[in-house]
């Protein structure tokens, strides 16, 4: 029987994405992201939504984040470490899959650490064009790592930032932020405090790793009219504003029982009034109601982003070619036979492997004696030591 042929997935690795953005323009993925963002919020209704998995530990957190729709259910595999620098690896390294609902094959597997940055900055200027005073031109940017550059791009772009004023408690990222920016058509201003950057915001955005209870915005700092997109904050114990911050606008969320849990109103009564920022789009409900109205986006990260980020990425790489076809799937002649994939020489092999691990038991056992401590004698015949690459 011939192998019946089913759809290979596409896979999407870390170097092609990066030649897929380059090839694209980093300008034209994220306004192609956040019109897809705002395309799929619209059919809301649509989605089978759930609060992401999560496994934490006193270190960070590792995530799952599934949505589906009538036909493709998506997945992002998701972490959030802060200390990650130390070890030469990113806070945040993410992958996912886009799968057809109808058979449950995997079309799309693709990086999505490099995706996640655009799409978060995506979102947040989406939200932004909404909830914002019209004619913002000004936006303080607290902490400057890596979602720092992508979230500039994406107010400069989509919002029309033009002055940014930064502060990262780490001054190298400041430096790097102020190099990667240059030439970028926005003025920047290196301050030394978080106050200091906040003063005479139209926007502030905060975008912190450190997991911990936080308070960088208090009530003293927020101005009449502020639009405040609150990035940090995603997990339990984790926030950036104080209470008392939320308590003085409105607030808007992605999808409530998970902010609830993650975001910044995790701190408040679960009866504190929040707006679902699709209902905004929707037209259901008002954004920002006034000039002089503070409003605050709690934007945690919700899978409906990524399933969106996934949809768009994959669709622009199959149109240009971009990743390669594999077969992630094992792909038998009988569907119901998938033991039959076994029965060849692998298998063979295997069973010769078995025979030599059944000659090597009936061998008498090598017998080691345990290193001397250290100082002690060692005993008669020189025991020998077991090298350290050795021990488990």
């Amino acid at each position: 029987m011939t192998r019946p042929s089913h759809p290979a997935t596409l896979y999407l690795s870390a170097p092609e994405m990066i030649r897929l953005v380059r090839r694209l323009g980093l300008p034209a993925c994220i306004a192609g992201v956040a019109e897809r963002i705002r395309r799929e919020f619209l059919r809301w209704d649509e989605f089978d939504k759930s609060a992401r998995l999560a496994c934490h530990s006193e270190l960070g957190v590792i995530e799952l984040m599934p949505i589906a729709d009538a036909s493709q259910f998506a997945f992002k595999y998701v972490n959030g470490h802060p200390g990650n620098h130390r070890h030469g690896l990113p806070t945040v390294m993410a992958f996912g899959v886009l799968a057809d609902v109808r058979t449950g094959m995997p079309r799309l597997l693709s990086e999505l650490t490099l995706s996640t940055a655009i799409r978060t900055a995506a979102m947040s200027a989406l939200a932004a064009r909404s909830l914002a005073r019209p004619g913002s031109r000004r936006m303080a940017l607290i902490g400057n790592g890596a979602q720092a550059e992508f979230q500039a791009l994406a107010f400069r772009d989509l919002v029309g930032i033009e002055v940014l004023s930064l502060y990262d408690t780490d001054p190298a990222a400041t430096a790097k932020l102020v190099a990667n920016l240059a030439g970028q058509g926005l003025r920047l201003e290196v301050c030394a405090s978080a106050a200091e950057a906040v003063r005479g915001a139209d926007i502030v955005t905060t975008a912190t790793a450190d997991k911990t209870r936080a308070a960088i915005l208090r009530p003293a700092m927020i101005e009449p009219g502020m639009h405040i997109n609150a990035v940090g904050g995603d997990c339990p114990g984790k926030t950036e504003l104080h209470r008392g911050v939320l308590e003085m606008g409105s607030v808007f969320v992605e999808f409530e029982p998970q902010s609830r849990i993650e975001g910044e109103i995790q701190q408040l009564p679960a009866d504190f009034a929040v707006t679902e920022f699709w209902q905004v789009l929707a037209g259901h409900r008002p954004g920002r109601r006034g000039p002089s109205e503070v409003t605050v986006f709690d934007s945690v990260g919700f899978a409906l982003e990524d399933f969106a980020a996934l949809a768009f990425m994959g669709e622009r790489a199959a149109e240009l070619g971009f990743g390669e076809a594999i077969e992630l799937v094992a792909n038998a002649a009988d569907p119901k036979d998938l033991f039959g994939l076994l029965t060849s020489k692998p298998l063979a092999a295997g069973a010769d492997a078995v025979a030599g691990l059944q000659a090597a038991r009936r061998r008498p056992p090598i017998r080691l004696r345990s290193a001397p401590r250290a100082g002690a004698a060692a005993p008669a015949g020189g025991a020998r030591r077991i090298p350290e690459r050795h021990k488990a």
